[in-house]
């Protein structure tokens, strides 16, 4: 992974610190008589600047909430919390001489390390989701509107499924909200994605337009369209409806491609086309659902990062003043 000037400058820093930091207090244990304590003046400078680096850690939280404040880049926020955050958990250590000592310290210290820890991990995700996102997930839209297109994929697969079977006696969105719901996700979905969904793209298209045209009518009789509407209403509509629930075989990209392999050896040749439209719904929806897994992993650590932190925060400033009254 290459670093960029401001990753690279505070990664020197940190080391810098690091080095400096881990000398002094091998000198300091060295030549006290009563081991590094943590009310000695160098283990309360120590306390001292690694309480500043989780107070300046915290400090981005408070950044993100009022982005009017223009103290410094974003970027160099970022990597200064992700250094000094990891820096504090040494820098404590000198701090107590590496004894966790009583019970609120204990909790601190556990505290300290699960947050840096975390903050560890969630970085890793941060610089690793991504990549998987632009590798596995070509269709990308807005997080947000994820919903709204899969109803739109959904409206799709009824109508081209109609056009073949006729009706399935399905409830069906209001051409209304279709194209509110439409209208306003293509314009979100294609500034968002290189290369926009097929839904999006065919909304762009024409003003009043909610979802794909409808296909070519090519109505096959019940006998022949049996299959395909035993498959859609079965196994096809429930995973366009709710495609997080585990174990369905439309899930699997292997699975549905044999799944659509084998119906297509049931049904006649006009209805290919169908086939392939539902194909690529499929593999739309599968694509909309790993990205929503994958969202999900980028930013659920924070459920437990930040009220790690705020905790860590309030209890070491009543660690200080009981430190320093007592």
């Amino acid at each position: 992974m290459r670093m960029d000037k401001t990753q690279r400058g505070w990664a020197l820093a940190a080391a810098a610190i690091l080095m400096v930091s881990a000398v002094i207090y091998v000198l300091y244990a060295l030549g006290s008589t009563q081991g590094p304590r943590g009310s000695s003046a160098i283990g309360l400078t120590f306390g001292v600047i690694g309480f500043a680096f989780m107070i300046f850690a915290a400090l981005l939280g408070a950044r993100k909430r009022v982005p009017t404040w223009r103290v410094g880049r974003a970027q160099t926020w970022m990597r200064g919390h992700l250094w000094l955050g990891f820096l504090a958990l040494p820098i404590i250590l000198f701090h107590g001489g590496f004894h966790f000592g009583g019970t609120l310290t204990r909790v601190l210290m556990w505290l300290l390390i699960i947050t840096v820890f975390s903050g560890v991990f969630g970085a890793a995700l941060q610089h690793y989701i991504p990549r998987v996102m632009t590798a596995e997930v070509p269709l990308e839209t807005i997080y947000d509107e994820i919903g709204h297109v899969r109803s739109l994929l959904r409206e799709e697969a009824d109508r081209a499924v109609e056009s073949v079977c006729g009706p399935i006696g399905l409830d069906k969105t209001s051409d209304a909200e279709v194209r509110r719901a439409g209208g306003f996700t293509a314009l979100r979905a294609i500034a968002a994605s290189a290369v926009p969904l097929r839904t999006s793209a065919a909304v762009s298209a024409g003003a009043s337009a909610a979802v794909a045209a409808a296909p070519e009518i090519i109505l096959l009789s019940e006998e022949e369209s049996a299959p395909l509407r035993r498959f859609y209403l079965q196994e096809m509509r429930p995973f366009l409806e709710h495609p997080e629930r585990r174990g369905q075989r439309l899930g699997d990209e292997q699975k549905a491609a044999c799944a659509f392999a084998g119906l297509q050896t049931l049904l006649p040749a006009a209805a290919r086309a169908t086939l392939d439209d539902l194909t690529d719904i499929c593999d739309e929806a599968r694509q909309l659902q790993r990205q929503a897994r994958l969202h999900h992993w980028l930013h659920g650590w924070l459920l437990v990062h930040i009220p790690l932190s705020l905790a860590l925060i309030l209890l070491g400033v009543v660690h200080a003043v009981m430190a320093l009254r007592y």
